[in-house]
């Protein structure tokens, strides 16, 4: 963002092409860095980043589209008598007159002081996710797939349009490597650059091309079917080049992807994009924390004990551990009470790789019951669910609430809690639970969902001094949270 405002006074002094070019650049970075981020921290400030340049943005682009077409015209009709040169080259440079008066007016009503502002607001959040860390690879990693999916789509057609948006989506993988893999950057950097540069000269001839197609009716037929031509075989050319470096197993798409997390890399990375969306808008983390922790331990020791099977399926695993990091997240919304607000923040953002549609929902849905009027078959995206689903939802819901309810009874360890099946019932020994009124009435309500999600009655006991607690949550199959 210092970059910006640096570049910006470059611009309005001196109006070179190259100035113009690095600002553009700067800002493109700023809005790339601030769209990813946004996924995994959606505080207004990074929306508020992405709007703030964009009308200068837009200028800039106008007066560079015209700078870099005058140079495609004058490189590939060298002829300066040539009519198709001549007439584009009139077009362009009324353009460029048009386009730099607007972008400097735009760049003086630039609010500097305002960007500078919101420089320093974001600084510190942009620490949520450390350059070179899981999150910020599970970032990068989201930017990829999005990119390699244009790039798919594009590799079917020869249209304008699908070259266009896998350029676009290109660029935002390049900007977010350069700026949250700064490790990995090295490797990358020239292929990357490679890349893109070809896909910006296509878009460039397309451009040019519907500009000459716009004139061809006041140009010779010859001269404009020469240009045409020379257009059509610079285009291929560079397609055919992109498609020879990217296909493949050897291929840049195939390189790149090799340097991103896989397997439980993976897993790690899409975990660690949770915690940073948890520390962005949980402002009781400290409790959040005690309540996950109990979840968790409590989830280990009924799937150890036999009670509760369905904690050992890896996929409601993952929701409950993510549910457990991110059921506060809610709470700083006013509007509404912050179960339903955290699963309507959930809903807005995207999946992290790895997730499934149905297991994001399943989390946003166990995050809503984790607190409040348990769910009910007429509730809306309830209801919406199968049976399965529904059970699964009570089960992880049902945790949550016992450990809110347990940490309110000021149980906070962890050591020693233990859980067995006998019959109809499930005995839990919880340390430092004290057996009073006020406690029993509180677990009751704490574990009723759980209770139905069992199918079985649930009794809580004090745990017994001396002896030995059950396995860890992590040989029971559930990893506990990461600070």
């Amino acid at each position: 963002m210092g970059r910006v405002r640096k570049e910006l006074e470059r611009v309005c002094s001196t109006r070179e092409q190259d100035a113009v070019h690095d600002l553009r650049v700067a800002i493109r970075r700023c809005r790339s860095l601030a769209a990813a981020l946004q996924e995994a921290d959606p505080t207004p400030g990074w929306k508020q980043l992405r709007k703030a340049p964009a009308k200068l943005f837009r200028e800039l682009g106008a007066w560079r589209d015209a700078q870099v077409l005058e140079g495609w015209v004058r490189r590939l009709a060298p002829e300066e008598k040539d009519a198709a040169r001549s007439r584009l080259l009139e077009i362009l440079e009324a353009r460029e007159h048009e386009a730099e008066a607007a972008a400097l007016r735009a760049a003086e009503k630039f609010d500097a002081a305002g960007w500078k502002r919101l420089e320093r607001g974001l600084r510190r959040r942009a620490l949520l996710a450390p350059a070179d860390g899981p999150a910020a690879q599970c970032l990068a990693l989201e930017r990829f797939e999005a990119a390699h999916e244009l790039h798919a789509r594009a590799l079917r057609t020869e249209r304008p349009k699908p070259w266009h948006l896998l350029r676009i989506g290109l660029k935002r993988f390049r900007y977010t490597v350069e700026n949250l893999l700064p490790q990995q950057l090295p490797a990358w950097e020239e292929s990357l650059k490679r890349a893109q540069d070809l896909l910006g000269d296509v878009h460039d001839l397309d451009v040019l091309g519907e500009l000459l197609k716009g004139e061809a009716g006041n140009l010779p037929a010859e001269s404009a079917g020469a240009f045409r031509r020379t257009l059509e075989r610079e285009r291929g050319e560079r397609l055919q080049t992109y498609r020879q470096l990217t296909l493949g197993r050897t291929g840049l798409w195939h390189v790149w992807r090799s340097g991103l997390p896989q397997g439980a890399q993976l897993e790690a990375a899409a975990q660690a994009r949770l915690r940073v969306t948890a520390r962005a808008l949980d402002a009781h983390r400290r409790r959040t924390s005690k309540v996950s922790r109990l979840a968790l331990r409590i989830a280990g020791v009924l799937a150890a004990a036999g009670a509760a099977p369905a904690l050992r399926e890896p996929a409601a695993r993952r929701i409950l551990q993510a549910a457990a990091q991110l059921h506060g997240i809610g709470g700083a919304q006013n509007r509404k009470p912050p179960h339903k607000a955290a699963r309507a923040m959930l809903q807005k953002l995207p999946a992290p790789p790895g997730w499934n549609g149905a297991e994001w929902e399943l989390l946003g849905e166990t995050v809503r019951y984790h607190r409040g009027a348990e769910p009910k078959p007429g509730h809306r995206g309830f209801a919406a669910l199968s049976e399965e689903q529904q059970r699964l939802v009570r089960l992880l819901a049902g945790l949550l609430r016992l450990a809110r309810a347990l940490r309110r009874c000021g149980v906070e360890a962890q050591a020693g809690l233990r859980a067995q099946g006998a019959g109809e019932t499930v005995v839990l020994r919880v340390p430092g639970w004290v057996n009073s009124l006020e406690s029993v009435s509180r677990l009751a309500a704490g574990k009723h969902l759980l209770e139905q999600a069992l199918g079985r009655a649930l009794l809580i006991e004090p745990a017994e001094k001396g002896v030995p607690g059950a396995p860890d949550t992590e040989e029971a199959g559930i990893a506990g949270p990461a600070d």
